[in-house]
């Protein structure tokens, strides 16, 4: 015995398929109305008229399906249609409005816009310098590398920006097609590097509130990104601490089922100059006291527990600092 359901009526049906009971919906009938009605479905709960069925056969399994296959079931009237038709836009509204206060997704966004964003930037950058370099050979490249994109940007010519930036006018200058695509790629680079810093202050100012203990250890554009690979705050406030310190090292884990010595940390932790700037020996070592500490410090923020101060945090980057320092050298290999 089994009962069968849509938005519109709910049916006991035996073994055979012969119909025992049967309730309609009778209240009035809405957009507003179906629209919840369709909300409560899709989360997996039974409809008021299901419900009045269970109560009645208790013996009855629900099967939300059944409808599906039921040749004898009501089919929609002209007026039930177009119903169904506008309260499924609104509810498709509903769902994007709901995603769009979700930190989770909205960090997913920012963040993975600011990693797109900088390898773009990244790779444009790079041309710029090189393309500025090949016709002034007298450029510092080192280190006048972060003023070339901004000064190509504004030069009216090559002459003008060997001037600006203090080198001889080259001999053999560009074209003025040339010129214009030189110009064209350090605006870019610019317009780049504007968008991107725009991102990344979004992602921190929204990581900083939703994650303020874990932004805090690591810095917000590191919690963002490790919210984002674990799916979710709540995913990474139930996570192993185990399982954190490799978050995001999908590479070095398959190289490791092939043989590959194991990872020791995340991308993420890595980036932490307390692991990255230590000797190779020991980073494992202070990845594995970092992990232990996010865990802790994304479960405060999930589950709401005092949020770590500043005098916390300088406590924790102490204590891994003293690990660091009691492996000075590397270990004797036996």
């Amino acid at each position: 015995m089994e009962i069968w359901y849509d938005w519109r009526l709910s049916r006991v049906v035996d073994a055979e398929g012969n119909v025992l009971d049967q309730v309609n919906w009778s209240a009035s009938s809405s957009v507003n109305a179906l629209v919840d009605r369709l909300s409560e479905l899709q989360s997996g709960r039974l409809s008021p008229e299901a419900r009045v069925l269970a109560n009645r056969f208790p013996e009855a399994v629900s099967n939300p399906l059944g409808a599906i296959s039921d040749d004898s079931w009501p089919e929609l009237s002209k007026e039930e249609s177009e119903m169904l038709s506008e309260a499924s836009i609104a509810l498709a509204k509903k769902g994007v409005a709901a995603s769009a206060s979700d930190p989770d997704r909205r960090l997913d966004m920012l963040s993975s816009s600011s990693i797109e964003l900088r390898a773009s930037w990244t790779t444009q950058e790079a041309r710029s310098v090189e393309w500025t370099g090949l016709f002034l050979p007298d450029l510092d490249l080192d280190d006048r590398r972060a003023d070339i994109p901004l000064y190509v940007s504004k030069s009216r010519d090559i002459e003008h920006l060997a001037t600006e930036l203090g080198v001889s006018i080259p001999d053999h200058p560009p074209s003025e097609s040339e010129w214009s695509a030189m110009n064209s790629q350090a605006k870019g680079v610019v317009s780049l590097s504007e968008r991107l810093l725009l991102n990344e202050q979004a992602t921190k100012e929204l990581a900083n509130s939703y994650v303020p203990s874990l932004s805090s250890l690591i810095g917000p554009l590191g919690a963002a990104r490790m919210v984002v690979l674990a799916g979710g705050r709540e995913r990474l406030a139930r996570m192993p601490s185990g399982s954190l310190q490799v978050l995001g090292a999908s590479g070095a884990m398959a190289a490791h089922r092939r043989g590959a010595p194991p990872p020791k940390h995340s991308p993420v932790l890595f980036s932490m100059p307390l692991v990255s700037r230590s000797p190779r020996w020991v980073r494992g070592k202070i990845a594995r006291f970092l992990a232990g500490k996010c865990s802790i410090a994304v479960r405060i923020d999930h589950f709401g527990g005092q949020t770590w101060d500043d005098e916390e945090i300088k406590k924790i980057h102490r204590e891994a600092e003293s690990i660091r320092d009691r492996f000075p050298k590397p270990p004797k290999r036996g």
